[in-house]
């Protein structure tokens, strides 16, 4: 331990420039850690600092030492930390950001087992489907509907997006089950429209160059994907809502599937954490947890229920 003190000694002189401002940093006097240094270019048998009565400066080899040094300790610190967490039961508060719907359909039926296997961890979680910057608002994990964000957190994809173009018995018994674009076009349709934006989600369809947007009647324009699948189930028009928001609806019947699903290839659901090199334990068992609970419910990464639909 006394070279690990010495080190530590030694690089909080390199950074602050004296041994007085070394020592203020230790709780310890000038000599204590001057005498440190010493006893490390004695071992050494190389000068680490040029001295004057005036300043420290390091010689070549003092900066290379210095590197070495740093990178000695900080691995050292990092592998005390990750055994210690593997020693650890997780706990502490966790703090979780989630798409309103997302989350009361998929995260929140599982906090009851999570609770269970982790009695020790509490949750904070909040179901919010406004960009949310978790670093600034402090939260642990974010997960996210949509496109894949470019920035600084790591990102891990729970599953692609599968839209499907729904509608009621009541409805298609009133006013006939669509069996073309075009006829699809002629029904009542129930839209989504963005809160930031204000724009309405358009129509996607299938083509012979991919997927592609179309406009469409808006008899009924909604600003969350719950609401859409309500009043389809009422039998007030044709939607078409992402895979996580059907998916309870067409379990109990209330509303079934008209064309097959429509995958678009940019869109995918994620979970978002910080970048670091050792996740807090209580991060990173729930990580864990929710990656194994959505493989159970029949989706993936590149996979999900809806496939065998139609």
């Amino acid at each position: 331990m006394d070279k690990v003190r010495a080190l530590n000694f030694f690089l909080a002189t390199v950074d602050s420039g004296s041994f007085a401002a070394a020592a203020k940093k230790f709780a310890t006097d000038p000599s204590t850690v001057s005498k440190a240094v010493q006893r490390l270019e004695s071992n050494l048998g190389i000068q680490l600092f040029q001295r004057s009565t005036r300043r420290l400066q390091l010689t070549w080899a003092g900066q290379s030492y210095a590197v070495t040094a740093r990178r000695v300790l900080e691995e050292l610190q990092g592998c005390e930390e990750r055994l210690k967490q593997e020693n650890e039961e997780p706990a502490g508060l966790l703090r979780i950001n989630s798409p309103i719907s997302y989350g009361r359909r998929y995260i929140r039926p599982l906090l009851t087992e999570f609770r269970r296997l982790y009695p020790k961890i509490d949750i904070e979680i909040q179901f919010n489907d406004a960009y949310v910057d978790m670093i600034a608002e402090g939260f642990d994990i974010s997960i996210r509907s949509g496109v894949l964000q470019d920035s600084s957190l790591v990102a891990r994809q729970l599953s692609p997006i599968d839209f499907l173009i729904c509608g009621s018995d009541e409805y298609l018994s009133k006013h006939g089950r669509p069996d073309s674009e075009e006829a699809l076009l002629e029904h009542a349709w129930i839209r989504f429209r963005f809160k930031q934006t204000g724009k309405l989600f358009p129509l996607l369809l299938q083509s012979d160059q991919g997927l592609i947007h179309r406009d469409t009647r808006a008899d009924f324009v909604v600003d969350d994907s719950d609401s859409m699948a309500e009043l389809c189930a009422q039998g007030l028009g044709i939607t078409q809502i992402p895979h996580f928001i059907a998916r309870d609806w067409l379990h109990d019947n209330r509303i079934c599937v008209l064309f097959p699903p429509l995958r678009h290839p940019d869109m995918g659901v994620y979970l978002y954490y910080p970048k670091r090199e050792f996740l807090p334990r209580k991060v990173r068992v729930f990580i864990d947890f929710l990656i194994q609970a959505t493989e159970q419910s029949g989706e993936g990464p590149r996979h999900l229920w809806t496939e065998k639909l139609i």
